[in-house]
């Protein structure tokens, strides 16, 4: 399977830290937060790796190269420097990722996640088109996302359960899920909320270590948390 680290974020939040490195080079206790995830990538059993980048990516590209002291194979998809969103993003990656589902971990989080319990295959067959990884809400963000009921995802809309989990940012998805969609910009909720109403999103509660780096204060907090680890 292959997987896709969302690294094309502008990271307006972490300015002025991001005025001059791309959010995902921002340094973590002496290593770069996209190199925690490539590593514990390749340690799970995935190899091939598409990145893609707008803001300062060429920094990314040079920092990272090939892939090959990861033991990976690192494939790039520019956007350009205004960036697609979520959901543009990946589908302008498609091309690489192939006809098969794929993982996909937005490059602004920090976890102990183990990528290796993921659904491997997912699609028709399986009458899933996104599994999402969900965990407890962060204080900054208290409302969740979706609602997790016996193994399927809901929208408040659909569902009588009132509590929310939120998206953790890593998800297995099928190339079916944008079937309909066209090149541009365009963000993954809609399409994920589509999904739901026709029963097509699965998940999982993630109870383990988790943060998002969306801030310096967030970012400072984890290199202190590391620090004692």
């Amino acid at each position: 399977m292959k997987v896709m680290i969302l690294a094309a974020g502008r990271g307006e939040r972490m300015r002025p830290l991001t005025d001059h490195t791309p959010k995902p080079l921002l340094k973590v206790a002496g290593k770069s937060i996209i190199e925690y995830h490539i590593e514990s990538l390749v340690r799970s059993g995935y190899r091939e790796i598409i990145i893609n980048h707008a803001w300062l990516g060429n920094q990314i590209e040079a920092a990272l190269g090939n892939g090959s002291r990861y033991g990976a194979t690192i494939e790039y998809s520019p956007e350009g420097e205004e960036g697609l969103e979520t959901g543009g993003g990946i589908f302008n990656a498609l091309p690489l990722l192939g006809d098969e589902a794929f993982l996909i971990v937005n490059g602004d989080i920090w976890t102990d996640f183990q990528f290796s319990t993921l659904p491997r295959s997912i699609g028709e067959a399986s009458n899933t088109y996104a599994h999402l990884v969900l965990i407890d809400n962060p204080a900054h963000h208290p409302e969740g996302d979706f609602i997790l009921d016996k193994g399927r995802l809901f929208t408040s809309a659909q569902s009588s359960r009132v509590n929310k989990l939120t998206y953790s940012g890593i998800g297995v998805y099928h190339p079916a899920l944008f079937k309909n969609c066209k090149p541009g910009v365009f963000p993954l909720a809609p399409l994920l909320r589509e999904a739901m109403s026709k029963g097509l999103v699965s998940g999982e509660h993630y109870k383990g270590r988790w943060s998002d780096i969306g801030t310096p204060d967030r970012l400072e907090e984890l290199a202190r948390e590391m620090s004692t680890v």
